[in-house]
């Protein structure tokens, strides 16, 4: 494997992290507006990822860092073409970042809920931008031989754009809900796992048409012929163990096959791109590649040392915060947000 591919690999798996991660902080602010019957349920419900939604977003920040490092050609393009996009999406998440502490700093009732909006609208725009970016990205964009995007508001707003972003927005929002029936207790959880069992019906069908709006709309059954379709069966697979054990009341294993669900599908979408990183639609020709959008061999060996150095630390230290706040998340303890 070259460094340029293992590069490509590392920032996939750091998008599809991300998006195991904080997708199910999405679900959770999502359902905070429809779930919550009362301030203190909502309180509850922010508390389950208090201690972890501000570590989930490293993986994103550190993604479009490695990107910046590894493919500067891929960053500038990307950062550029879709600049207004990434604007609204960095808004909402600095958005829904501040509500979490300013919510609970003053006794009054239209303050929490102005905090509680900014919450629901900070989980669902993130989501929805993301599948709207790496749907239109795969499906192909106008790049000129320059590598510069020249894209108007058709070429970011197609079917198949807005359904992936419905689609990742949906994923994201069963997976939060699983991840609730794991973090809260009695009829929370009860009503979590009743509302999970309901979305399931509706995301599933969602996925299964984006997979063939994919299939009319893009060229990845066609790059990646065999593998594209065996990922697909897989992500098909784990939804239904998914189902399964959610019927059974089984959360732990819910959560976790829905969770690589969530995964496989976004990393489906790298797996097609390959070695592409950024698709023309005006020319073939002028598709950006792990070759012609890399940095140095030598800035790339640099890379990999850090890499590989600091790696193990970042891991290590979110996988002790989650073993710490392992407990569920009860109604009748003291709320932080």
């Amino acid at each position: 494997m070259s460094l340029n591919e293992l590069w490509f690999l590392l920032v996939a798996v750091l998008f599809v992290g991300f998006f195991f991660l904080e997708g199910f902080d999405f679900g959770v602010g999502m359902s905070t507006r429809f779930m919550a019957r009362n301030d203190l349920e909502r309180r509850v419900l922010v508390n389950t990822i208090g201690p972890f939604w501000d570590a989930n977003e490293v993986w994103l920040l550190t993604a479009g860092g490695a990107i910046f490092a590894a493919f500067p050609n891929w960053y500038a393009t990307m950062f550029s073409g879709y600049y207004i996009p990434l604007v609204v999406f960095l808004l909402a998440l600095i958005g829904r970042g501040v509500s979490f502490e300013f919510r609970g700093q003053k006794d009054s009732a239209a303050w929490r809920k102005f905090w509680d909006w900014v919450i629901f609208f900070g989980s669902i725009l993130p989501p929805f931008l993301l599948g709207v970016l790496f749907s239109s990205l795969v499906q192909g964009m106008p790049i000129n031989d320059k590598m510069d995007m020249y894209a108007g508001f058709f070429d970011y707003i197609t079917v198949f754009s807005v359904w992936g972003g419905v689609t990742v927005t949906m994923l994201c929002l069963l997976h939060g809900l699983m991840f609730i029936t794991l973090r809260t207790e009695d009829d929370i959880q009860d009503r979590a796992r009743r509302m999970a069992k309901r979305v399931w019906f509706i995301t599933v069908p969602v996925l299964v048409v984006f997979v063939v709006l994919a299939f009319i709309y893009t060229d990845i059954f066609q790059a990646r012929p065999i593998l594209v379709p065996t990922l697909i069966g897989i992500v098909v697979v784990m939804y239904l163990l998914c189902a399964f054990f959610l019927w059974k009341g089984r959360d732990g294993f819910a959560f976790t096959f829905g969770g690589l669900g969530l995964a496989l599908t976004i990393a489906t979408i790298f797996v097609g791109l390959f070695p592409r990183v950024m698709i023309s639609s005006i020319d073939s020709a002028f598709d950006l590649t792990i070759h012609n959008a890399a940095s140095g061999q030598y800035s790339l060996t640099v890379m990999t040392i850090v890499a590989v150095t600091l790696l193990p630390f970042v891991l290590g230290y979110q996988i002790w915060s989650y073993y710490v706040f392992r407990k569920r998340v009860s109604s009748k303890e003291k709320m932080t947000y």
